[in-house]
């Protein structure tokens, strides 16, 4: 552990990020929802719940591959846990929550019994995560072939294979994750099973064996955290080969920095491939450390593995093994930095993890949102306290006259200070903000990041200014795209908010909403609400020319109108460019569509 109290192969932006994503990536409501339509039977009503949307009809299914298999999958669909998939998907980090975008993540494979040609081929239960890094956070569920199977089972890097991993979305296999992440009848590794810290006293100090499998993952990690890589691989059974692999170039890896930088759960490392091997397909695997060189394991004998530094061109062809099934539970993570409590977990993680944990009285699962507390302010040498009112507006402990004075001397260009540069901040995004009320501002915009409009309402109801701005310069008006705008668009239009707004790249609202792929009932209702059609961004782009750049056939109406009633808006040269292009791509033949079933 570091001086800084954050785990080492746990860089403290990822921990950090990761904390984020337990709060606000899936809140409790919707944890709460997910489950009670679960447990009534109505799995559609759970992904509606948890932002997935399924992409196919049970009908279709038994028409083209047969009863058998629409059998099946309605059988799996009965127990998917989609707030449970979505907790423990991959994420970007490095200081973000969002999900890995235009990533795969397969679930389960059918297998038809036909021999009928029109059915012989074997489709997927999967989801696929949005394109946009900033879009929104929902999520498709298909059931189809995957356009990046190169063989039977075996993925291309955009797809992570959980076929084995059913105790990350299938709510009857949920309890065997403490297993899988390395623990056994006493507790995951470094927690009892109450969900009290082993003490240090309680820490392996020698190799343990293979008696205990937490003691075996204690004494692994431990090792691994303090640096000895080598000694860490042989205690949890992997032969480890540290050579640098051959190539030429500027960039030389060095294997034992490589992976002392990853957050491996080790001992579970030889059972994963196993089961991988086992499912079929590949027969060895790929973990990526870094963005030329990746770690090679390959079985060998009847319990071995072998791990070595190999170089992205040396093995083009091999699959990656799932992030879920190579890293350490970062729930387990940040329990040990006290980034999380346990009553805060996902429900069917915490019941795995800790059966004998007992849940305080009151709602189990993330935090929800708080009132915002006072803020403490420098202000003329003294310090003044500001918060939020009814209506939303700060408070501060300055007359009305003192208001009207500092906003006549800002209205002229003058410089404010205090109480005073901590409104205009919030409202303008320009300035720096308290600490507290950064936070307050960042948790705002991040539960709409993740679609969490009854967070964001409950937000507002305990009195957060919705006039803020954040440090891109977008208001509440800009991400609507990611929420429910029927609910918030009229109330926020009843707070004043300018449909006219422009954030630091010149966007309104409106620009957004069809830049960033918001639906047209958002773009609808805000030209309705009176939101201008002649605007550009700082490239010059017009609202026709975004529609016609993303093929956006939804919206041929908007461009329509603003192509007729302001046709000279936009740049010249972009539709130049534009008509080139697609002429270009006319000319090209057609990629082979992906087959559906």
């Amino acid at each position: 552990m570091s001086a800084r109290g954050e785990l080492r192969c746990f860089p403290p932006d990822e921990a950090a990020s990761r904390r984020r994503i337990r709060r606000y990536a899936v809140p409790r409501w919707m944890i709460e929802r997910a489950t009670e339509r679960r447990l009534a039977g109505d799995w559609r009503g759970a992904c509606a719940a948890a932002n997935v949307d399924v992409a196919f009809e049970l009908s279709e299914v038994a028409e083209h591959c047969g009863d058998d298999i629409a059998e099946a999958l309605a059988d799996d669909l009965r127990h998917f846990a989609p707030d449970l998939l979505r907790w423990h998907l991959p994420r970007l980090l490095g200081g973000r929550t969002t999900l890995a975008t235009d990533t795969t993540v397969v679930l389960a494979r059918y297998r038809p019994k036909t021999t009928d040609e029109r059915r012989r081929v074997t489709p997927y239960l999967h989801i696929t995560t949005p394109a946009m890094i900033d879009g929104p956070q929902r999520i498709a569920l298909r059931f189809r072939t995957v356009r990046d199977e190169r063989a039977a089972g075996v993925f291309g890097p955009t797809t992570q294979d959980w076929r084995c991993a059913r105790h990350l979305w299938d709510a009857r296999h949920a309890a065997e994750l403490r297993e899988r992440c390395g623990g056994g009848s006493d507790g995951p590794p470094f927690f009892h099973a109450d969900a009290t810290p082993r003490g240090t006293g309680a820490l392996p100090t020698a190799d343990p064996g293979d008696g205990t499998p937490a003691a075996r993952a204690e004494w692994a990690t431990l090792l691994h955290q303090q640096g000895l890589t080598q000694a860490a691989f042989a205690a949890a059974g992997i032969e480890l080969d540290l050579t640098p692999p051959q190539k030429s170039g500027w960039y030389q890896a060095d294997p034992e920095r490589l992976l002392g930088g990853i957050a491996l759960n080790l001992t579970r490392l030889e059972p994963e491939i196993r089961r991988q091997v086992a499912e079929g397909g590949a027969h060895r695997f790929l973990i990526a450390a870094h963005w030329r060189t990746s770690v090679l394991l390959e079985p060998t004998g009847a319990r071995g593995l072998l791990a070595r530094a190999v170089d992205r061109d040396e093995v083009k062809d091999e699959p990656f093994l799932a992030e879920a099934l190579w890293r350490r539970l970062p729930d387990l993570d940040l329990m040990r930095v006290a980034g999380v409590a346990a009553e805060h977990l996902h429900p069917l993680v915490r019941e795995a993890l800790f059966p004998a944990f007992q849940v305080p009285e009151g709602p189990a699962g993330p935090p929800a949102p708080t009132a915002p507390a006072p803020v403490r302010v420098r202000c003329g040498g003294d310090w003044h306290e500001v918060a939020f009112r009814p209506g939303g507006l700060l408070r501060m402990p300055h007359s009305d006259e003192e208001q009207r004075r500092e906003r006549a001397m800002r209205a002229f260009g003058g410089a404010v200070a205090g109480c005073f540069a901590v409104e205009q901040t919030w409202t303008s995004g320009d300035g720096r903000l308290p600490k507290a009320l950064r936070a307050q501002r960042h948790e705002l915009f991040l539960r709409a990041q993740h679609g969490d409009t009854p967070g964001v309402l409950e937000l507002l109801d305990a009195g957060v200014d919705p006039r803020v701005r954040d440090a891109s310069g977008r208001t509440l008006l800009h991400v609507l795209n990611l929420l429910d705008h029927e609910t918030l668009l009229p109330r926020l239009l009843a707070e004043g908010l300018d449909l006219e707004a422009r954030d630091r790249r010149g966007r309104t609202p409106l620009f957004v909403a069809v830049n960033d792929l918001g639906s047209r009932a958002l773009v609808e209702d805000l030209v309705a609400a009176g939101a201008r059609l002649d605007v550009t961004d700082q490239s010059e782009l017009s609202l026709a020319q975004l529609v016609r750049r993303y093929k956006r056939p939804d919206l041929a109406f908007l461009r329509e109108r603003v192509q007729r009633e302001h046709p000279d808006v936009g740049a010249e040269w972009w539709d130049e460019w534009m008509d080139e292009q697609e002429q270009y791509y006319a000319d090209e033949p057609d990629d082979e569509e992906e087959p559906v079933l």
